[in-house]
Order: C-alpha cells, then structure tokens, then sequence
C-alpha cells in the first residue's frame, strides 16, 4: 500500500512540474525578450513556485521579514537541504533576487530555461576564478534593488547536518561592499529529502536573521565574515 502511495504521489509531483513548466513556457519566452531586468521572468517564476507548494500541501512560514530594507542589494546566504528550498525562498522574501546556480541546470529542458529567462547566475563550480568571474559579471547586470541569492555550502545536505560553506559569495560581498542577508530554511528536508522523489505534505519555516556589513571586511578576513554568518545560520537551525 505504502509503494502504491508513494508512486502516486512521483505521478503526481512530476505531473504538476511538468505541466506548469509547459504552461508558463510561452510568457517565460516572453519575458525574456521584452524584459531586460528579469523582473517579470522571476515574477513568473513565483507563480510556478506557488502552484507547487500548493498541489503538494506545503505551507510556507517567514518570521524576520521586517528586518529586510527595501531597495537594498543583499548577498543572500542560506542553507540548502531540499529542492522545496527554492520554492519556499521564491515566494517568502518577496523581494526580487537571482540565483547563483550550477551551470548543468541550464541543461534542464523548460526548466533551466526558465531560470535563463529570469537573469540567474550560472557558473562553473569546477573552476573557482572562472565561477568568481561570472558572478561578478552578473552583479554588474544586476538592476538597482535585486539581490543575489546563493547557498554557500554548493549542495543539498544529506542528514540536515550545515555544511562547509563555500567563500564565493563572501568574496562577491566584499568586494562589492554588499551587505550580508543570512537566511534560514527549516523543515524541507522532511518535505522531500536529497535523493528522494517522493514529496510529504507539511511546513516549511523561513528565519530572515539581521544583516551583517561587509564593508568592513576585506580579501584577508574574509574567513571571519563567513564564519560569522555560519555562525548565525546553524544557531538558527538549532532552534526548535
């Protein structure tokens, strides 16, 4: 009974990402030729995001929002344990960012297009100097106010465990003297788990934590800044 429940629910998970892929294809095609900014993309793209949590029972909870500026460009640090991850941030923060993302999910038929239409970051993340290099480029295109999202520990956790964070966004952020937006995710592992297919209906919790100043940090303390914002993040998830 249990492996017929859970094919159901592979059918049904596949389906409704398939369908609203399709579905939103043509203004995502759209969007990406009369929108410059990716605005209207990534607006899009939260609809495709509300649908799924939606379709699968997923409730969505952000404490901390009031602590995000309005108009500032943040780097956002967030920990990764499950793909519901991008649709739980797409549709709490509700500010307007861009991802930093493995290039091989450009690859993704509809899917990696749409995040092409919205004016994310696609990098190389064999290639360190190159990754840093795109980044940079992109931040240069980025419009007056949009942030830029990334998960500093690269992958999804297996066991929930926060990972070594990569220094990536730490290198972008003060250089580019952005502010740090520390983010917390909780419960989407229970959701749907790395590896798995099979998705459980249930809650997902957002913590915004207060910004950190990388104006003050430089190339040589850049550790400190990143392991100040480990820090915040894993105190975080340790609240139950």
């Amino acid at each position: 009974m249990k492996s017929i429940i859970n094919l159901f629910k592979f059918i049904w998970l596949f389906f409704w990402a398939s369908f609203m892929s399709v579905v939103l294809f043509i203004p995502m095609t759209v969007a990406a030729i009369f929108s410059v900014t990716g605005n209207m993309a990534f607006n899009i793209s939260k609809l495709w995001a509300w649908t799924m949590l939606i379709v699968t029972g997923v409730r969505v909870h952000i404490k901390g929002r009031e602590t995000i500026k309005e108009g500032m460009q943040y780097v956002i640090i967030s920990n990764h344990q499950s793909q519901y991850d991008i649709l739980a941030l797409v549709t709490s923060l509700n500010i307007q960012f861009r991802w930093v993302i493995k290039k091989e999910l450009l690859y993704v038929p509809l899917f990696g297009w749409a995040l092409y239409a919205a004016k994310n970051v696609f990098i190389d993340r064999s290639n360190r100097e190159k990754a840093i290099a795109s980044i940079n480029k992109a931040v240069n295109r980025l419009p007056q106010g949009v942030s830029l999202l990334v998960f500093a520990e690269g992958t999804r956790s297996k066991d929930g465990t926060l990972q070594k964070f990569k220094k990536g966004g730490f290198t972008i952020a003060i250089e580019r003297k952005m502010p740090i937006l520390p983010v917390v995710v909780k419960g989407s592992r229970a959701i749907l788990p790395k590896g798995s297919l099979i998705f459980h209906s249930g809650n997902i919790e957002v913590v915004v934590c207060d910004p950190i100043p990388a104006d003050q940090y430089t190339h040589e303390t850049l550790d400190l800044l990143l392991n100040k914002t480990y820090t915040v993040i894993e105190n975080k998830l340790k609240i139950k």
